[in-house]
């Protein structure tokens, strides 16, 4: 396993959180915590085979924050001194000072174990910001001129983006870790165009970004090579398809298009603080109150979906939070049944008689130093069935149906509840064998229609862990990265719309 990286570790870490954290408690905060964060992101793109543009950036800060009679306080710097740590204590401690006539609860955090000076480091190979990037460009060229040299690829477009993040955390309590974390999101789209009729479309590779290093794009934890070969024929074929009939049909949905459905209609639905309506101003509340917790039949008796921050590769996978809790597993829907929420420590605290648990699990995150911790999503996974059946043998199941391959747009109301989706490539079932690619489908439901009419799981062969790197909340806005693994899926009697006449084309 890759170290931490040697210059962050030469950073004045210790030294700047005592001074901060004295500083804090001498001026009356029951609570601070310090974070110091340096955080690389580089972008590569490619167009047809050319560079189109090479970004690297770096953001590097420090951040206090306070409960200072009952009141959070929140602050954060630049510069790496302990005058500078001293001066962000105090800015963090006046403005809980100046937010406390406003503030309208008594800020109480769950308890958690003191995890003394540990380190964390997320599970990688090659780290890429260790590369030349002439040697990135140069493997991104090969697999851009594979695809440019195909009967019917007009265009290709190559976007790789990276990202390096290590973090020094520190509270009053006694927890202090170093954090490393890289991530890396690939992907490689072709274009074809009918000339004759100016008709265009795309077809992209379903690699998801991943918690891995620049092996990743040479061939650990997915197969380029192949994928890189079929997608011209893929392409030609969408091309050539027939539209689809919209109507009720059966569909087995692969991970690479669930995954978005579950991040979008149990991810966001079961994050307690929109839940209890603090997103509501933004970006909407959940359909899954916390009233309904141990009630809300939420899918089918076979749906079994955990929040992990301990996933391998995960995205959102984490050694420790923003809030100094360690990375856990627990169940967010079990048997079908909404029976957990993702949390941090205030909201744990505050709704721990109903959520029948005193502990947070490790759900707070800030993008960067300059933005406070929020409550943000977990790995949030569908799980497979221990002996479940291959993709094959659950399409064989269905007589006529559609099954639904990669992630492409979609739409979903503020509470979480109506929605519809697309996807990259979609193949008629007839009679429990594949029938050809049908075009313009996408599939419409309530979270718990859909999810209720789940009939079968498939087995762990058929996992894939998916995911995002831009998962936006908050004002201000923030960013952040999870994944969403799942197996292959049968659901019965999802209705289909024909996307070009519900766009009146």
């Amino acid at each position: 396993m890759p170290e931490v990286d040697a210059s962050f570790l030469a950073l004045p870490r210790h030294e700047l959180a005592e001074a901060a954290l004295q500083r804090a408690r001498d001026l009356g905060a029951t609570f601070a915590e310090f974070r110091l964060e340096r955080i690389r992101s580089e972008s590569i793109a490619l167009r047809d085979s050319r560079l189109e543009n090479a970004q690297d950036d770096e953001d590097l800060g420090l951040a206090v924050r306070v409960i200072h009679d009952g009141t959070w306080g929140f602050a954060a710097g630049v510069a790496l001194t302990e005058d500078e740590a001293v001066q962000v204590a105090e800015q963090a401690v006046n403005m809980a000072q100046v937010s406390r006539p406003i503030n309208a609860e008594t800020i109480e955090l769950a308890d958690e174990p003191v995890y003394a000076d540990v380190t964390w480091v997320s599970s990688y190979e090659i780290d890429p910001f260790s590369l030349p990037r002439a040697e990135k460009v140069a493997l991104l060229t090969d697999y851009s001129d594979r695809l440019l040299g195909a009967d019917g690829v007009a265009h290709v477009s190559v976007h790789v983006a990276s990202v390096h993040e290590c973090k020094f955390y520190a509270n009053s309590a006694g927890t202090s870790y170093t954090q490393q974390r890289v991530r890396i999101g690939p992907e490689i789209t072709a274009f074809a165009v009918d000339a004759e009729s100016g008709r265009f479309d795309s077809m992209s590779t379903c690699a998801p970004p991943a918690g891995r290093g620049w092996e990743y794009l040479t061939g650990t934890g997915w197969n380029w090579d192949e994928e890189l070969a079929q997608i011209p024929g893929w392409l030609a074929e969408k091309m050539a398809a027939p539209t689809v009939e919209a109507g009720t049909y059966d569909v087995v949905i692969d991970p690479t298009n669930l995954w978005l459905t579950i991040h979008e209609s149990i991810g966001h639905a079961t994050e307690l603080d929109r839940a209890l309506g603090y997103e509501a101003n933004y970006a909407g509340t959940s359909f899954a109150t916390i009233d309904r917790l141990g009630t809300l039949k939420y899918g089918s008796p076979i749906m079994h979906v955990t929040g992990d921050r301990t996933a391998e590769n995960g995205l959102s996978t984490v050694g420790y939070d923003d809030e100094g809790v360690a990375g856990q597993q627990w169940d967010l829907v079990k048997d079908g049944i909404l029976v957990g929420y993702q949390v941090d420590r205030r909201m744990a605290k505050v709704n721990e008689e109903r959520l029948a648990t005193p502990r947070s699990n490790g759900c707070a995150y800030a993008d960067s130093s300059g933005h406070i911790p929020i409550q943000r999503m977990a790995n949030v996974s569908l799980q497979p069935a221990p002996d479940g059946p291959s993709t094959e043998e659950l399409i064989s199941r269905v007589k006529n149906g559609i099954y639904i391959v990669g992630d492409k747009s979609w739409s979903i109301d503020m509470q979480r509840y109506n929605f519809q989706f697309t996807g990259q490539r979609f193949y008629k079932i007839t009679d429990g064998t594949l029938d050809g690619q049908v075009r313009d489908v996408a599939y419409q439901a309530t979270t718990t229609d859909f999810w209720g009419s789940m009939e079968a799981v498939g087995g762990p062969q058929t996992y894939v862990l998916g995911g995002a790197l831009n998962c936006g909340k908050a004002q201000p806005g923030q960013s952040g990265a999870v994944s969403h693994g799942c197996p292959s899926a049968l659901f019965r009697s999802v209705r289909i719309l024909n996307t070009t006449q519900e766009a009146g084309r």
